[in-house]
């Protein structure tokens, strides 16, 4: 059972290796942000009850899929209101964007 769970955990990796080569980034960032999970191994600095949460929260992959899902409808949602005219807001107004005044 092990060896299955970790046969699958393995094309987990692969996947998400290829999900990232997809996107316009540098490689690099791949690797610098990879290890980011492991700052939850902080937590063992205070006792080992805090260190296991805190390593088992920054590992859960659907934290990792919500985060994913989140920044996909963000980013699909400010597309949208871009295309409508609606940009980033100037101190002035709402109606005063950097895509030019809404409404003229």
């Amino acid at each position: 059972m092990k060896l299955s769970l970790k046969i699958e955990e393995c094309a987990m990796l692969n996947l998400g290796i290829f999900l990232f080569t997809t996107l316009d980034y540098s490689r690099w960032w791949f690797a610098g942000l990879f290890l980011v999970p492991d700052i939850g191994m902080l937590g063992y600095l205070a006792s080992d009850k805090t260190g296991a949460y805190s390593y088992n929260i920054f590992h859960r992959k659907g934290i990792a899929v919500a985060i994913y899902l989140t920044g996909i409808m963000l980013f699909a949602h400010s597309s949208f209101d871009r295309c409508f005219g609606y940009g980033l807001k100037y101190e002035k107004g709402f109606k005063f964007t950097h895509l030019g005044e809404i409404g003229t």
